[in-house]
């Protein structure tokens, strides 16, 4: 197996582990860091909603970089 292959991957599966961060930090800052810091209600939402829709972001771009890892040929050339 080519090592470029393995590292196309390596870096979709650790795509996926920043999906799952982005996503949770986002929920986390939406709903639950007010109980915990000291935070400005108007910073929480700008936050947490930016981390949220960058995560929905990430989802369709991880997709796209675990089709073309896994499930390509290395002799297709789109």
């Amino acid at each position: 197996m080519n090592s470029n292959k393995i590292l196309q991957q390596f870096h979709a599966m650790f795509g996926v582990f920043m999906v799952v961060f982005y996503i949770g930090i986002g929920i986390f800052m939406l709903f639950l860091a007010d109980r915990m810091f000291m935070i400005d209600k108007a910073i929480r939402v700008i936050m947490g909603s930016s981390f949220l829709f960058f995560g929905i972001y990430r989802i369709f771009v991880s997709y796209k970089q675990i089709r073309e890892a896994f499930f390509t040929n290395g002799n297709d050339e789109d």
